[in-house]
């Protein structure tokens, strides 16, 4: 029973997170009964980007507690049926060494993108502790007009690693800006720019 508050709990914040990455999320996705909960591959979610619909997501739960390349490759296929382009894998241990080679050969030779969240890492969203301030993705205009706007060269900006665990969550990768808007006691706001590498 406690297990099925955990997973749902973890679901709730995928939501949240998948919301965050501007994705749809259905009422049924939103309104999950607890009753319909059979097993972790009941879990699944499929959703679209509000401003593009070729940019979809899947979110995998699988059963194993440990993923293998078999399973990989199984969600891959899955993806291309649905030409999918993103994939987030939420595993209840650690994936084998050889699944996270695949992971990595997968996201090359395929253009797609696979990424692997822990549930102990989503049992809490992070971007709601009142010490993460709130990061804001700029899309390529507005990057390209902040670096004008400052005379600067993207080299230029301060970083943020791709696996820092709010650039996970928001699903950046190399090249993406983000927006940091810190409160501050003597300005009010505090406004800082990262580029991820």
């Amino acid at each position: 029973m406690e297990d099925i508050n955990r997973l749902l709990q973890i679901r709730k914040t995928v939501l949240q997170m998948l919301s965050d990455r501007e994705y749809i999320i259905t009422a049924y996705e939103q309104e999950y009964p607890r009753e319909s909960f059979v097993s972790r591959e009941n879990l699944t979610m499929y959703c679209v980007k509000k401003d593009d619909p070729t940019d979809s997501i899947y979110v995998f739960f699988p059963d194993t507690p440990k993923v293998g390349v078999t399973q990989i490759k199984k969600y891959v296929d899955i993806m291309k049926d649905r030409q999918a382009n993103r994939a987030i894998i939420v595993v209840q241990q650690n994936i084998t060494p050889f699944a996270k080679q695949a992971l990595a050969e997968f996201s090359q030779e395929k253009k797609i993108t696979l990424e692997q969240f822990n549930e102990a890492e989503l049992l809490v969203n992070i971007t709601h502790h009142q010490l993460v301030p709130k990061h804001i993705l700029l899309t390529k205009e507005e990057k390209l007009e902040l670096l004008t706007r400052y005379k600067m060269k993207e080299s230029q900006l301060p970083r943020i690693q791709t696996n820092d665990p709010v650039a996970r969550y928001y699903g950046l990768s190399r090249g993406h800006v983000v927006k940091i808007v810190r409160p501050s006691e003597t300005a009010g706001r505090y406004i800082t720019y990262r580029l991820c590498v």
